[in-house]
């Protein structure tokens, strides 16, 4: 085998190898193959060969937004375990595979803004542009310029400008094709606001900081408030924390049409009284945003809620947990129950934020 062949070859590859640990669900069964990459031509040189023998492939970050059959994965589990954090100025590169919460911590460190907020979320820095990743008031669209990305469709490394990427709630040209993308780079354009934060934008952030509403404070109180307020959710990785044994928010929030939101604020009146207000914020195209958790808890589900070895977190109505001993079976089962359970009390229905692999609600 000569170099150029070493180089292609991934550092590490087993078979029947278990996906389970590599979720912070800790669910699922294992992969036919698993590869580990830790360049980006390891990457692209495995995703070639699966699609060069039609071979089914899921790729791999952090596994924070995961749910994976209890029969696993019959084909080649790719799993980006890249390197690299580039910091020039305000401008920031990032490696798929680096850890997203570690590089916020760096970037706060350097006194930049724009996305401190956004500490604490599991995952990879692969993973984020694909979800648009956001959280107390950042979503990464803003600060991204650009997506350095493998397109299986055409075979070649392509980079993908802010205003190609169809960011929206939760959503980005990447997770609407999901098997032509895979990202390698990511990178943003922050803030240099002498050691302060962007704006806050959340309220929630602001009341616990003691400020209004787009004011800024130092970027490292922000990180460290934002921080706090997750690990009271349950939303901070902890072994020892079955609560943080998630996908973290597992419903994303409601978006409906003004004859839809009429309609629900007619149901939450008849099940909770006249005068009743659900939460709502102003959405694209005149429609309106509502909380997912809000239903979720009026609905009857509340804090804690189940008996089985898959439950709704003592701290956050949104996080569905293994408790320790669950099978994917046992989340789909509870994640089914609240689906059903919200839409007859207020028929909305609930759309799951993770991706499914092998299963479906």
């Amino acid at each position: 085998m000569g170099a150029r062949d070493r180089t292609l070859v991934p550092v590490q590859e087993l078979h029947d190898a278990p996906l389970a640990p590599l979720t912070t669900f800790r669910l699922g069964g294992p992969a036919t193959r698993l590869l580990t990459a830790t360049t980006d031509a390891e990457v692209i040189e495995a995703v070639r060969e699966a699609d060069g023998s039609g071979t089914p492939l899921l790729v791999i970050g952090g596994g924070s937004n995961l749910v994976i059959g209890d029969k696993g994965f019959d084909g080649t589990a790719l799993r980006i375990a890249t390197k690299g954090f580039a910091l020039n100025g305000t401008t920031l590169e990032l490696a798929a595979g680096e850890i997203w919460t570690d590089a916020v911590a760096r970037t706060v460190e350097a006194g930049l803004a724009g996305i401190e907020c956004l500490a604490g979320i599991p995952g990879s820095a692969g993973a984020t542009p694909i979800q648009n990743v956001g959280a107390y008031g950042q979503e990464v669209s803003s600060t991204i310029t650009e997506v350095v990305a493998y397109d299986r469709r055409s075979e070649e490394t392509v980079t993908i400008p802010n205003e190609d990427c169809g960011f929206s709630y939760r959503h980005s040209r990447f997770k609407a094709e999901p098997d032509r993308f895979v990202v390698l780079r990511v990178r943003f354009e922050l803030e240099d606001a002498g050691g302060l934060s962007a704006p806050l934008r959340y309220a929630e952030t602001a009341r616990t900081m003691g400020v209004e509403q787009g004011e800024r404070v130092p970027a490292a109180a922000a990180r460290e408030t934002v921080l706090a307020l997750r690990a009271g959710k349950g939303m901070v990785l902890d072994p020892e924390d079955h609560d943080s044994w998630s996908a973290g928010s597992f419903f994303t929030n409601p978006i409906l049409e003004e004859a839809e939101y009429e309609a629900f604020l007619a149901r939450a009146e008849d099940r909770l009284g006249p005068g009743t207000t659900p939460p709502a914020f102003p959405a694209d195209g005149g429609r309106v945003k509502t909380s997912a958790a809000w239903l979720i808890d009026k609905a009857g589900f509340t804090k804690g809620y189940g008996t089985g070895p898959a439950r709704i977190s003592t701290k956050h109505t949104l996080a569905l947990t293994n408790r320790g001993e669950a099978t994917t079976e046992d989340l789909l089962a509870l994640a089914r129950e609240v689906v059903a359970g919200v839409r007859e009390a207020f028929g909305v229905t609930l759309v799951n934020e993770p991706v499914t692999v092998g299963v479906s609600l």
